[in-house]
């Protein structure tokens, strides 16, 4: 009787080992199946974007530098990249017992100028979105308060910046608020279509399976009115970069668009040409850092 336990043992463990080498083989075979019919990206699939737009940079450098050497308009006009090169140098450094630009080391000068955008484009987030959802579910406060957003988005910068200097003067505040009216209305407008094109049924279907609202608002309102926000907030973010310039013409150093707006007065064309590749660099930054963004809070977006 053991030995018959004892070769009923050995027989299941036998069995389990076959079932076992069984299932292994048929992954293995399913994964090389896969494996073929997935088809492999190619160097090219991998890398043809970045490569291209390596490209794009190199060729823009050498079609600088090539104008600027054949000299076709004069130096002062068209600075050599070497000569940018080298403000670069002086920005960064102390020369002379100047520290930088005008007293200011170029990073100085580029966090005076982001800590503003984000400030106002941080306040205008706060108030555009909590506004944009009441302009979208509200009719009345859309007809009544829509205008006023539409009229803040058509005026430029430089209409209400004399305004907001005589009533805040000439430091931080009308420049910050310069940048958050600039930045106000893509953000609202933006959140206020997002919840107009919320699908009824979606959140009728939730109410009928007994959610509650907040459970509407969480799990039906906020997925699909999330991604357009986003969009409205790097849109506002990009407008509020525009205005940076304007904003900081009176009293802006220190500041990148201050540095750029006293090297236009004293004709130093290749800080100008300087201030702006920082800023087009600054602002690549940005919007890269808020589609990362998107990308981690919103990774259902085109699926609803």
């Amino acid at each position: 009787m053991a030995s018959s336990d004892g070769e009923h043992t050995a027989w299941s463990a036998d069995q389990a080992v076959i079932e076992s080498a069984s299932q292994a083989s048929t992954r293995a075979i399913l994964a090389e199946k896969i494996d073929a019919e997935v088809p492999r990206r190619s160097f090219w699939q991998r890398w043809g974007v970045a490569l291209v737009r390596v490209g794009l940079i190199f060729a823009a450098f050498g079609a600088w530098w090539l104008v600027a050497r054949l000299e076709i308009w004069p130096r002062f006009f068209v600075p050599t990249p070497s000569a940018v090169w080298q403000k670069f140098i002086l920005t960064v450094t102390t020369h002379d017992g100047t520290r930088g630009y005008s007293g200011f080391y170029l990073w100085q000068l580029v966090w005076a100028s982001m800590r503003r955008i984000l400030l106002g484009s941080g306040i205008a987030i706060m108030v555009g979105v909590p506004f944009g959802l009441l302009l979208g579910a509200n009719r009345w406060a859309r007809v009544v308060l829509e205008p006023f957003i539409t009229v803040i988005r058509s005026l430029p910068p430089l209409a209400y910046l004399m305004l907001l200097i005589i009533w805040f003067g000439i430091g931080e505040e009308p420049k910050v608020i310069l940048l958050f009216l600039a930045a106000l209305p893509p953000v609202t407008l933006a959140t206020a279509d997002a919840v107009r094109n919320v699908q009824q049924d979606r959140l009728l279907a939730l109410l009928t399976l007994g959610a509650s609202r907040l459970q509407v608002v969480r799990h039906g309102l906020f997925p699909s009115v999330l991604p357009e926000v986003m969009t409205g907030i790097r849109v506002a973010v990009g407008f509020a970069f525009t205005t940076m310039v304007a904003a900081e013409i009176f009293n802006g150093m220190p500041g990148i668009g201050a540095m750029v707006l006293n090297a236009q007065r004293f004709l130093q064309t290749d800080v100008v040409i300087l201030g702006i590749m920082v800023i087009g660099a600054c602002g690549l930054i940005l919007d890269a850092t808020i589609k990362l963004i998107d990308r981690l809070l919103v990774p259902w977006r085109g699926q609803l």
